[in-house]
């Protein structure tokens, strides 16, 4: 089906949907794991770049990437953390006394530190997916209101926008320092603009992220969109239900006008 109307707001996740940071977050969650497990050299933890990436849709909040990596370093299988991760990552997390508010401040010290010395650095690390800038400055033009909604740091977000060049409205962007659900800040949203759900449009890679939304009474009217070119698999792909508002979009759609959607 072709969608018929236009949304009068468009929610985004940042990453996964905007950009692509695979680089970065290995980068960062190397030195993050240096700082637990001391004795363990980068040119050691390399070796577990390629799955590290493969494994990023697993990640649900920053704090657990540290955790993969060590994970891998114990040699849990693909297929285990595939299946598994949330038990593996707690079971870790138990075995070596580790608090998650912990890793998460070293995580965000590493990248702050990274970013007051290597501020070129640091950004050359991030890739925009292609033509997404372009149809974000598109939308900045037009009458629909823009919104970014993500787990990353705010202040992370701005840097990286303010580098490309994108004028972006500040306070249509939360991060993590908001401290509530996806769904909540989308209830938000709705109600600084009082809007109707069904006029908002949520662009997500995470799955259990738009099911969250889903299953918020209020919220049914939302549609969903899961971005196929980000974090998540094949079997995320498949379980998108066009009956309950939640698509599965590609990024070639997404690089269209909205009247052209096909879903």
């Amino acid at each position: 089906m072709v969608i018929s109307s236009l949304p009068k707001i468009l929610a985004l996740d940042f990453d996964g949907v905007i950009c692509n940071g695979l680089w970065e977050y290995f980068q960062t969650t190397q030195r993050t794991y240096q700082q637990i497990w001391t004795n363990e050299a980068q040119t050691t933890l390399d070796q577990w770049a390629d799955s590290f990436y493969q494994l990023r849709p697993v990640i649900e909040t920053g704090w657990e990437m540290p955790i993969l990596l060590r994970a891998l370093v114990l040699g849990y299988k693909m297929t285990e953390l595939e299946g598994n991760w949330q038990q593996i990552c707690l079971t870790i997390i138990q075995q070596e006394n580790l608090d998650k508010k912990q890793v998460m401040t070293q995580l965000d010290g590493v990248r702050d530190h990274w970013i007051q010395t290597d501020l070129d650095g640091w950004l050359s690390l991030h890739r925009f997916y292609p033509g997404v800038l372009e149809r974000l400055g598109e939308i900045l033009t037009s009458s629909t209101q823009l919104y970014i909604v993500t787990t990353k740091e705010g202040r992370f977000v701005k840097q990286l926008l303010k580098q490309q060049g994108l004028n972006f409205p500040e306070n249509h962007i939360f991060g993590k320092e908001v401290k509530q659900p996806k769904y909540e800040t989308l209830r938000q949203i709705l109600k600084d603009n009082a809007e109707d759900p069904a006029n908002l449009w949520f662009i997500e890679d995470l799955l259990k992220t738009l099911q969250g939304v889903q299953s918020q009474a209020d919220l049914t009217e939302v549609k969903l969109f899961l971005a196929d070119w980000g974090y998540n698999t094949e079997k995320s792909h498949n379980s998108t239900q066009p009956e309950s508002n939640l698509y599965l979009l590609s990024l070639s759609q997404f690089s269209q006008d909205f009247s052209t959607w096909r879903l």
